[in-house]
C-alpha cells in the first residue's frame, strides 16, 4: 500500500512538473504567431518586433544559473511554487501592456521567473525518478513536453489570436500557473541544501551580462545602419565576461556553476547538442511562422495546425522512440540520431522558391515530421544525460546549466538566424530582380541552411563526446562527501 502511494505521488509529480514545463516553453513560442497581431496594434516595428522574444529568452538563459542557486538553498519544491506565481504576474501585465515597452518589459519579467521556475522543475523530477526504467518513461515524458511544447505554443497562439486576441496568448499562462502551484503541495517538500558559502553574485552577474552582451550585439548586424565598432565591442565585450566568469568559478570557494559538471564528457556533450539544437530550432518556428501566414497566406491557426504535425513527431520521438530505449541504447546514438534527422528536415525547406507548389505535402509535412523526430530523441537523452549521477547539493546547478543551454541556444538563434535572413535577403534583392517575395523566402532558405548546417555539426561533437559512456556519469563530479547521494546514477 506504502509502495503503491509513493508511486503514484512520483507520477503526480511528474504531471506538475510536465505542466511546469510546458508553461516555461510555452512561452518561448507562443507570441510568435501572434507577433503581426501585436505589431499591427501596438506598433512595434520591423526592427524591434523580434524583442518580444529575445527579451524572453535573454532573461530566461541570463538568469538561469542563479536561479537553479536559489532553488538548491531554498528547496525545489518552494522555488517551483514561487516560479509559477511569479511568472503569473508579467503574464497577467504583458497581456495589459498598451505599448511596445510594456509588452517587452513584461516578457522580460516572465523569463526572470522561468529562471527560477524551470531549474526546480527539472531538478524535482532528476530527484524523484531515479531506477533506470522509470527514468526513461518519466523523461521521455519530460522531453516530450520540451520537444512538442514549442509547436504547442505555436497552434495555440494561432487559435487565441483568430478567436480571441493575441493578448490572450499571455492570459492564458495566469490560470495554468496557479493551478500547478495550488497542486505542487502535493510534491514532497524537498529541504534547502545548506550551502558552504555566499550566493555567487559577481559569477551570475558575468554570466548573465556575457550572454546578453552577445545576443543584443548579433542582433544589432539586421539593422539598416550596422556600426561595426559597436557590434564588434559588444560581442567582444561578451566573450571577455563569459571567459572571466570561468576564471571566477574557478576560483571563488562556492561557484554558481561548479565547473566539475561540465567535466563530464558526456554531460557536455549533451549541454552543446541541446544549445545548437535550440539554436536551429528557434529560427526554424520564426520563420515558419511568418512564412505561412505572409507568403502562403495560411491564417495564424492554420499555421499553427501545420506545425502541430511537428509537435506530434516530437511526442512519438521522445515517448514511443526514445523513452523506451533510453536505458537499452547509448544516449550517444539518440542524440546523433535526433539531430541529423532534424537537420534532414530543415534541408528539404531550402529548395522553397517563391514559385513552389504543393508546398504543404512537399516541403512542410516532411520537414515537420523529421525535425521533430529529432527534436524527441535529443530532448530526451540530453536531459536524462545532464542530470545523471549529479551529487545533491549539484542538481539545481546542473538543472540549471541544461536549461541555460537551451535558452542561450534559442536567443542567439533568432538573433542569429533573424540577422542571417535579413542580410541575405537584401543582397538577393540588391543583385537579382527577384520580387520581395522572392528575396524574403530566399533570406528563409539561407538561414534554414545555416541550421541545417549547425545541426550536422552538432552531431559530429556529440558522437566524440558522447561515444563512450562513462561507467559512472559522477565520477567527475563528486560530491565534497563521499556519502552524499547522486541521482539517477
Amino acid at each position: 500500500m506504502e509502495e503503491h502511494k509513493e508511486s503514484t505521488g512520483r507520477w503526480w509529480t511528474l504531471a506538475l512538473v510536465a505542466l511546469a514545463q510546458l508553461l516555461v516553453v510555452l512561452d518561448g513560442t507562443i507570441v510568435n504567431i501572434a507577433l503581426p497581431s501585436a505589431d499591427a496594434d501596438l506598433g512595434l516595428g520591423e526592427a524591434s518586433r523580434h524583442w518580444v522574444i529575445t527579451a524572453y529568452l535573454l532573461t530566461f538563459g541570463g538568469l538561469l544559473l542563479i536561479g537553479g542557486r536559489i532553488s538548491s538553498a531554498i528547496g525545489h519544491r518552494r522555488a517551483f511554487v514561487i516560479g509559477l506565481l511569479g511568472f503569473a504576474v508579467p503574464s497577467l501585465i504583458g497581456g495589459l501592456a498598451w505599448n511596445a515597452e510594456m509588452l517587452i518589459a513584461a516578457r522580460a519579467l516572465q523569463g526572470a521567473f522561468a529562471a527560477l521556475l524551470a531549474p526546480a522543475a527539472l531538478s524535482l523530477l532528476a530527484m524523484t525518478f531515479t531506477e533506470a526504467s522509470e527514468r526513461g518513461r518519466a523523461f521521455g515524458v519530460f522531453a516530450a513536453v520540451g520537444a512538442a511544447g514549442s509547436a504547442i505554443g505555436l497552434l495555440l497562439g494561432g487559435a487565441l489570436t483568430d478567436f480571441a486576441s493575441w493578448r490572450w496568448c499571455l492570459y492564458i499562462n495566469v490560470p495554468i500557473a496557479v493551478i500547478v502551484a495550488i497542486g505542487a503541495a502535493l510534491i514532497p517538500r524537498t529541504p534547502g541544501v545548506k550551502q558552504s558559502g555566499r550566493i555567487d553574485v559577481f559569477g551570475a552577474l558575468l554570466s548573465a551580462g556575457g550572454i546578453a552582451a552577445i545576443v543584443i550585439g548579433i542582433s544589432q548586424l539586421d539593422g539598416q545602419q550596422v556600426s561595426v565598432p559597436v557590434v564588434t565591442a559588444l560581442i567582444g565585450g561578451g566573450l571577455v565576461l563569459l571567459v572571466a566568469f570561468v576564471l571566477v568559478e574557478r576560483a571563488v570557494p562556492d561557484p554558481i556553476l561548479p565547473l566539475t559538471i561540465l567535466t563530464n564528457r558526456a554531460r557536455a556533450g549533451s549541454f552543446i547538442s541541446i544549445a545548437l539544437m535550440f539554436l536551429a530550432m528557434f529560427g526554424f518556428y520564426l520563420f515558419m511562422s511568418y512564412y505561412m501566414q505572409a507568403q502562403l497566406g495560411y491564417s495564424p491557426l492554420n499555421a499553427g495546425l501545420v506545425l502541430l504535425i511537428h509537435a506530434v513527431a516530437a511526442l512519438l520521438g521522445s515517448m514511443v522512440i526514445a523513452g523506451r530505449l533510453l536505458s537499452r541504447v547509448s544516449p550517444a546514438a539518440l542524440v546523433v540520431s535526433g539531430l541529423l534527422a532534424a537537420a534532414a528536415g530543415l534541408a528539404v525547406l531550402t529548395f522553397l522558391n517563391a514559385g513552389s507548389t504543393n508546398v504543404l505535402a512537399i516541403y512542410l509535412v516532411p520537414a515537420m515530421v523529421l525535425t521533430g523526430l529529432g527534436m524527441g530523441l535529443v530532448i530526451t537523452a540530453t536531459a536524462s544525460t545532464a542530470t545523471e549521477g549529479v551529487a545533491a547539493h549539484k542538481i539545481g546547478a546542473a538543472s540549471a546549466a541544461y536549461n541555460a543551454s537551451q535558452q542561450l541556444g534559442a536567443a542567439i538563434g533568432v538573433a542569429l538566424l533573424n540577422t542571417v535572413a535579413v542580410i541575405s535577403s537584401t543582397e538577393y534583392m540588391a543583385t537579382s530582380a527577384a520580387s520581395d517575395d522572392g528575396a524574403i523566402v530566399h533570406g528563409y532558405t539561407t538561414a534554414l541552411a545555416v541550421s541545417a548546417g549547425i545541426l550536422v555539426a552538432a552531431a559530429i561533437l556529440a558522437g566524440i563526446l558522447m561515444r563512450r559512456r562513462e561507467h559512472s556519469a559522477s565520477q567527475h563530479s563528486l560530491p565534497e562527501h563521499q556519502n552524499e547521494p547522486t541521482y539517477g546514477s
